[in-house]
């Protein structure tokens, strides 16, 4: 049985809708505070999910998605790769920065125009003013796969804060406070949403429960997170 071609359903190389068919503008994006230091904002990159989405196609053509393994020999369910000057990884010599992809030795992708001036455009209406990130972790999930609770700290500036972006499936974000023992509180994200912390959040642990299933127009059955650092 012969496949039928991407484009003869209206979608491109990629297996994605043509750039502007999902793109429209809503109504302005609603902020809603989750800490001192942490900022919500709702809708506010939903105009934009098909063609980012297109763009994190084109960087997983360069550098694929990979279940990379923690220090302590965790498979991660969640795939990853990344853009940028430097890309966060992890294996069983630790976590840390690396300007090159490790399994291919190549620099990571650049970092699209479009993810930077996003990244920056968020951070500011958070109320960090001047945010130039230097790298985006980009999260691959499907249903079924989780992200345990966490702290970003491999970056050398905490002072300097944390743009994430949801594309895709909606999923529950955990967002805890200092402590990996403080209960975290429980946020639907659905695609477009972009949430910043730093400051007195910037070490929040933090985390996505379990996706559930459903089907995206865009994504189809998967989530998208960009995650957007000054790493140096």
């Amino acid at each position: 049985m012969t496949a039928e071609p991407a484009t003869a359903r209206g979608r491109d190389l990629f297996g994605l809708p043509p750039p502007d068919r999902f793109a429209q503008a809503g109504d302005p994006p609603a902020q809603e505070r989750l800490a001192d230091g942490a900022m919500l904002l709702r809708g506010f990159a939903g105009a934009e999910a098909a063609q980012l989405i297109r763009l994190v196609a084109a960087i997983a053509e360069a550098a694929p998605f990979r279940n990379m393994v923690t220090p302590g020999g965790w498979r991660m369910s969640v795939a990853m790769t990344n853009c940028g000057a430097l890309g966060w990884v992890t294996d069983r010599t630790g976590y840390r920065y690396d300007p090159a992809d490790p399994e291919t030795g190549r620099p990571w992708p650049d970092m699209p125009d479009r993810f930077a001036d996003l990244a920056r455009r968020a951070a500011d209406v958070a109320g960090f003013a001047g945010f130039a990130p230097d790298s985006c972790l980009v999260n691959r999930y499907e249903p079924g796969t989780r992200l345990s609770l966490h702290q970003d700290r491999n970056e050398r500036d905490f002072s300097q804060p944390i743009v994430s972006v949801s594309l895709g499936l909606p999923a529950t974000f955990l967002f805890g406070g200092q402590k990996r023992s403080d209960r975290p509180r429980r946020i639907r994200l659905v695609s477009g949403d972009v949430a910043v912390w730093g400051g007195p959040a910037r070490l929040a642990f933090h985390g996505v429960d379990t996706l559930q299933d459903g089907d995206d127009p865009v994504a189809e059955r998967r989530r998208f997170n960009l995650t957007f650092r000054k790493a140096c």
